[in-house]
């Protein structure tokens, strides 16, 4: 197993407020950890929410030693959230930051996925299948699931960037879960929406296809969301199930 963790600016924002991690091996009862997060709130809030919400998860979950994996994340994640969010109460510059997140790790049998907000992650397999595995929780989402809107609409991307869950907003906060056999999953991608509100999927899953190293995919994936405006910070996490750590 091999991964590769990038962020980039953009070409439009004056700061990165992404931020990604990437481990192979153990992190406290986790066999491995891959995260991304995407910071909202102003300049400085949504840089700190993001970069103190992947550092406290980390930290928390390398405490978790002699827990089971899904409990460890489930609750590292939980104690992030309570910290930023009564932080955000005593400190007036952090007022409404919040975070999205977007983690997994992979065991033997199935690769397990956390997210809250609209980062999101798909799956390649080894079939040549490719596939959204996280739901958006964002107002046109909810609107689409409702029947009130058709997703790719005008007024879908018009209100795109409304979304519903996020790190640190309030006390309490809810996650959706996905398991997924690795029987036949080849790749995992962990992304921020300046990925995907510049390239459609199937641009997306054409870089990925290519026969090129797992870094020169994420770059190029970094470099096609560029070339289409930049937007938005942009930022991937790529997990291929099939090469050995470290290669090139």
């Amino acid at each position: 197993m091999n991964a590769v963790a990038l962020t980039d600016r953009g070409r439009v924002r004056d700061s990165n407020q992404d931020t990604v991690f990437a481990e192979n091996h153990p992190v406290g009862a986790l066999p491995n950890l891959y995260i991304v997060a995407d910071g909202m709130g102003g300049h400085r809030a949504g840089d700190y929410c993001s970069q103190t919400l992947t550092a406290r998860v980390v930290s928390a979950v390398r405490e978790s030693e002699g827990k089971l994996p899904l409990p460890a994340l489930r609750d590292a994640v939980l104690l992030a959230n309570e910290s930023l969010f009564t932080e955000a109460r005593r400190h007036a510059e952090l007022e409404g930051m919040g975070s999205t997140l977007v983690a997994a790790f992979l065991e033997e049998q199935s690769a397990t996925v956390l997210n809250i907000g609209d980062s999101r992650c798909y799956a390649g397999f080894t079939d040549g299948g490719f596939r959204q595995v996280t739901r958006d929780h964002s107002y046109v989402e909810e609107m689409v699931s409702a029947g009130k809107m058709q997703r790719g609409s005008e007024a879908y991307k018009k209100s795109k960037n409304i979304i519903t869950r996020a790190i640190g907003v309030s006390a309490e906060v809810q996650m959706d879960l996905f398991e997924l056999p690795v029987e036949n999953l080849a790749l995992l991608l962990l992304c921020t929406d300046g990925l995907t509100n510049m390239l459609e999927d199937a641009e997306i899953r054409e870089i990925l296809s290519e026969t090129i190293t797992l870094k020169e995919k994420a770059e190029k994936l970094i470099q096609a969301a560029n070339m289409k405006g930049g937007r938005d910070n942009i930022s991937v996490v790529l997990v291929d199930l099939r090469e050995e750590a470290g290669a090139q």
